[in-house]
């Protein structure tokens, strides 16, 4: 990804580059998201290790559709070479092109927050979201981490114009 916006401000446009990423997608409970986390990207890490894909980034969470109940979601790592499909984790690629992003930094029961304030920033620019959009947890959050040190980018690709 490379920046096309000013580092000083949290949100910016980017143009995203070609990212291969190993995720595993189910449609989970928003009350047991948590769960799926904790065990969701320890599958997906043994996957990239058994079949030395190499990790090429943080941990990301990618999301289609709004919340409800239930969210969309695929977890995982991008990779430096595509997985083959293994205990439900496949490969998949990224969309290349321009995207939001917004960078927050604290806790993530901030994110909706977070969402709000970067979507009301596509909205002033006359932006249109993408269906799929994701989360690089840029520090790893570990049982040590203080939530107010997290740092999570939100991507949101720009929906082309018709």
């Amino acid at each position: 990804m490379s920046d096309s916006g000013s580092e000083a401000s949290d949100t910016m446009i980017v143009t995203l580059e070609r990212t291969t990423v190993a995720v595993r997608r189910e449609t989970v409970e928003m009350a047991k998201i948590r769960d799926y986390f904790d065990s969701v990207y320890q599958i997906v890490a043994a996957v990239i290790g058994q079949q030395d894909a190499g990790f090429a980034g943080p941990a990301i969470a990618l999301y289609r559709g709004m919340p409800s109940e239930t969210v969309d979601v695929a977890a995982g790592f991008p990779t430096l070479r595509p997985v083959e499909s293994s205990n439900g984790v496949a490969a998949q690629q990224l969309p290349t092109g321009l995207a939001a992003r917004h960078i927050h930094r604290g806790p993530y029961d901030g994110l909706a927050d977070a969402y709000g304030t970067l979507l009301a920033w596509m909205e002033r620019h006359d932006h249109t979201p993408g269906e799929l959009y994701w989360e690089v947890y840029v520090t790893e959050p570990t049982p040590d981490a203080r939530p107010e040190d997290m740092v999570t980018e939100i991507v949101w690709p720009i929906a082309p114009r018709e």
